[in-house]
């Protein structure tokens, strides 16, 4: 047995707003999707998004995280501050944990780590 890969799906109450929002914001680019469900890829990495009417029956919950990490996240720290997803002061170097990072939140309140270890 051998893990394969971890696509994190992750809530949203808006799925067209939240797909723009992921390719302008992140590089991620739709692959397949309607209004409930849409898969999203960048290079050898996916984030799934599923629609939820943030009800009783039906909780948009929020407040998920997810870590991705990467060999190289200085590039793309600079990368997502021309892009306006975070600021130049969000880049953590040398975390107590043996880290370099950064992370933002999406539209729907998920927390979205990319992580160097270092």
């Amino acid at each position: 047995m051998q893990f394969i890969t971890m696509v994190p799906v992750l809530p949203t109450a808006d799925m067209a707003r939240d797909v723009k929002w992921y390719e302008e914001k992140t590089g991620f680019s739709p692959v397949f999707g309607d209004k409930m469900y849409a898969g999203l890829r960048r290079d050898n990495m996916s984030i799934h998004l599923q629609w939820h009417a943030d009800t009783k029956d039906d909780p948009l919950l929020g407040g998920s995280v997810i870590k991705i990490f990467v060999d190289d996240v200085k590039a793309l720290f600079n990368e997502f501050v021309e892009r306006g997803t975070v600021t130049e002061d969000k880049l953590q170097l040398n975390t107590p944990w043996g880290t370099h990072e950064f992370g933002f939140f999406d539209l729907n309140s998920n927390a979205i780590f990319f992580v160097e270890d270092i």
